[in-house]
């Protein structure tokens, strides 16, 4: 074993036995755990924040299905690379479905629409069995006709005792670790650093123990803190800064405070986070927080994540600054993502409640002399293209979900809906 080698890489497991977290996929009665005893494996994507054990499980899988595995990272590889291997693949056995090669990608999310493309025909053929590894939203960066050959499958972050028994095992079971006299009094300081990521963990906790010149070694928090300090970067794109930060630029931009924004944004940028990321909470906000009170919030955002999609880093950030200091400038309101929490919630107490006979499409000759469609008003034959009849399912009726907030915009949205539903809203 090569001292250089990182601890989390000398730690990493071999076997289902060893590995630690995520039961929900692969601990007792877990969604892949019989597919990989009886070695049924279906192509799938891992998506999880990074050090959750990906890139592990993905050669687990392939060890105790006894498949060839070839691997590939999205960051160096091309077009040209993915056939190579498909070619290997198709020769190594990939018309015997039960034992077809597994093709294992890295950030796959990396990879362009065409190299996406070139792999559809070896899925879909059964030529490779496809691992795709994630850190982002794969309804996002896979594309649809990929994704829909492809089970999803989230990876979480590490918890507390998930983190700790990685570093009793490290402490325990390391070749090198082992030979010293580690005493881990604290782990707080340990676990805030990784931000759930195991590989960030134990390569801090090696770094730590490597400082010491002593074999007898005590693991505090202080200590900790006082060692690390110099050596972390302070935004972590996959650790708890990563989360508090886009809080705290979402928070300055719904309480209308640009200045916070830009400053929030410019911690971003600087430690190098997804241009996209940011762009997509931007969106979601322009909905959440703005909706109709400005709904050229949206067309801008939804034109910033275009822009931003299309020209990347370093002039992204223009935009991005251009966008956040344009929503918060813009009046707030919440009323929409209200609206459709409140409507959800009622739908999950009531059920499917029947569509009134009237407002029912009724394509066919039956339907017709069953009733539907009957007596329904179209608006455009009656005064300012309003005609007063229900439209909600008769157990629900009257049910107001959208309340206008106390802006220009949806002050005139409550003004006409009061003219139009004076006997039926309280507007």
């Amino acid at each position: 074993m090569n001292v250089n080698e990182p601890l989390a890489e000398r730690l990493r497991p071999k076997t289902l036995d060893d590995y630690v977290s995520q039961t929900h996929l692969v601990g007792k009665g877990g969604a892949l755990t019989q597919h990989i005893k009886q070695g049924l494996i279906p192509s799938m994507i891992f998506w999880g924040p990074p050090g959750t054990g990906k890139t592990t499980l993905a050669n687990i899988i392939a060890t105790t299905s006894g498949r060839p595995f070839y691997t590939l990272s999205a960051i160096n590889s091309g077009v040209k690379d993915i056939r190579d291997v498909i070619d290997k693949a198709k020769q190594s056995g990939g018309l015997f479905t039960t034992k077809n090669p597994i093709l294992f990608i890295d950030e796959i999310h990396r990879f362009s629409k065409s190299q996406q493309d070139s792999l559809l025909q070896a899925v879909e053929k059964g030529w490779i069995t496809l691992i795709g590894a994630t850190t982002e939203n794969p309804s996002f960066e896979v594309i649809s006709a990929l994704l829909s050959r492809c089970q999803v499958y989230i990876l979480n972050a590490f918890n507390k005792v998930d983190l700790e028994t990685l570093l009793k095992r490290a402490i325990t079971d390391d070749v090198y670790l082992s030979k010293k006299q580690i005493t881990l009094k604290e782990t707080h300081a340990l676990l805030r650093l990784s931000g759930g990521d195991a590989r960030k963990l134990l390569n801090i906790f090696e770094l730590i123990v490597n400082s010491y010149n002593s074999e007898t070694i005590e693991i505090t928090d202080e200590s900790v803190l006082q060692k690390i300090q110099n050596n972390t970067v302070h935004y972590d794109k996959s650790g708890e800064q990563h989360y508090d930060i886009i809080s705290a630029f979402i928070k300055s931009i719904r309480g209308s405070d640009p200045n916070a924004a830009v400053y929030w944004l410019a911690r971003m940028i600087e430690g190098g986070e997804d241009v996209k990321f940011i762009a997509r909470r931007l969106l979601i906000l322009a909905s959440e927080d703005i909706g109709n009170a400005n709904p050229t919030a949206l067309i801008m955002a939804n034109n910033t994540f275009q822009a931003v999609s299309t020209i990347g880093y370093p002039e992204s950030r223009i935009i991005l600054s251009q966008c956040a200091t344009y929503l918060a400038c813009s009046p707030k309101s919440n009323a929409a993502y209200m609206a459709i929490g409140q409507a959800q919630q009622i739908v999950k107490e009531t059920g499917n409640l029947s569509v009134p006979l009237e407002i029912r499409n009724a394509p066919t000759k039956l339907m017709k002399e069953l009733g539907y469609g009957d007596n329904y008003k179209y608006a455009h034959n009656y005064d300012l293209n309003f005609a007063n009849q229900e439209f909600l399912p008769q157990d629900i009726k009257n049910t107001k979900f959208y309340d206008p907030g106390n802006n220009t915009r949806e002050q005139a949205h409550r003004e006409f809906l009061k003219h139009r539903w004076k006997d039926k809203y309280n507007y």
